[in-house]
């Protein structure tokens, strides 16, 4: 009886192990299979990085967000075009759509974040009624903004744009009148700041002239705030229905990044 008892428990025992050896692997891909999938979000500057690390904060299990800051706005869309990010935190759509027309992209903004107040600042005048006959007025040079500055030049009474056109789309070509002669100079946004030591009148980004301790609110002497051009969350098309681009969208709507927006006076929120 000692005998088979020994024997039963030996076979017991090689079957224990069997299983556990054949349990092993399985394991091991089920442990894999829970490793977080790193989605990585370009942004250019504060506030559009701060709000991709809130969302970092907030995106659900199953997923991390890895910020990748970049220099310029263009670069910005070319990485996501390229497929070396999944997603950007950096543009409203209308820039969105210049870069898809003039890059045969394909990028699609699937969740506006934040509207931010845009204006004209000057370093010599206190007030827009004083701009001088001949002024230089420095406007940004993609034509989603180009327009926006325009417009805005138009709204106030400055100069008057062709009414054939979309105001939204203007150029300086599109300027039917300028009674004080005024002189454009279009350069990049992230070059914008050093126009302001140069010319009479400056458009800027809240996020860039922030850097010359300037804000819309105190030293604009135009300012606007139009929701058409909220900063939106941006993937590829190919992409905007993935259970990947549901959770960016979620994580940039939580409360994690509505905290960060409401802190910030130069922005609201826009969802």
């Amino acid at each position: 009886m000692r005998k088979i008892h020994i024997s039963a428990l030996g076979i017991a025992l090689a079957s224990a192990v069997l299983l556990s050896g054949c349990a092993a692997p399985s394991g091991g891909a089920d442990a894999a299979s829970t490793e977080p999938v790193t989605l990585k979000v370009a942004a250019v500057t504060s506030p559009m990085t701060d709000v991709v690390e809130a969302a970092a904060d907030a995106i659900e299990d199953g997923y991390t967000i890895e910020l990748v800051e970049v220099s310029d706005y263009v670069l910005s869309n070319t990485i996501l075009q390229a497929g070396d990010v999944d997603a950007n935190f950096s543009q409203h759509v209308p820039y969105m759509e210049s870069f898809n027309a003039g890059n045969d992209g394909t990028l699609v903004g699937v969740q506006p974040v934040y509207d931010f107040i845009i204006a004209f600042y000057s370093k010599t005048l206190d007030d827009i009624a004083d701009l001088p006959n001949g002024a230089t007025v420095a406007i940004p040079d993609d034509p989603s903004n180009t327009g926006r500055a325009l417009k805005l030049l138009a709204d106030e009474g400055i100069v008057t744009l062709d009414p054939a056109i979309d105001p939204y789309t203007a150029t300086p070509d599109d300027i039917t009148g300028n009674p004080k002669s005024l002189e454009f100079l279009q350069v990049a946004i992230p070059q914008l700041n050093a126009a302001y030591d140069e010319a009479d009148l400056v458009f800027q980004w809240p996020s860039h002239i922030a850097a010359l301790g300037l804000n819309p609110q105190d030293d604009g002497l135009i300012t606007e705030l139009d929701d058409r051009f909220a900063l939106n969350l941006v993937v590829r098309s190919e992409d905007a229905d993935s259970a990947a681009t549901a959770a960016l969208k979620k994580a940039f709507t939580s409360d994690e990044v509505r905290e960060v927006i409401e802190g910030n006076g130069t922005i609201t929120v826009a969802f």
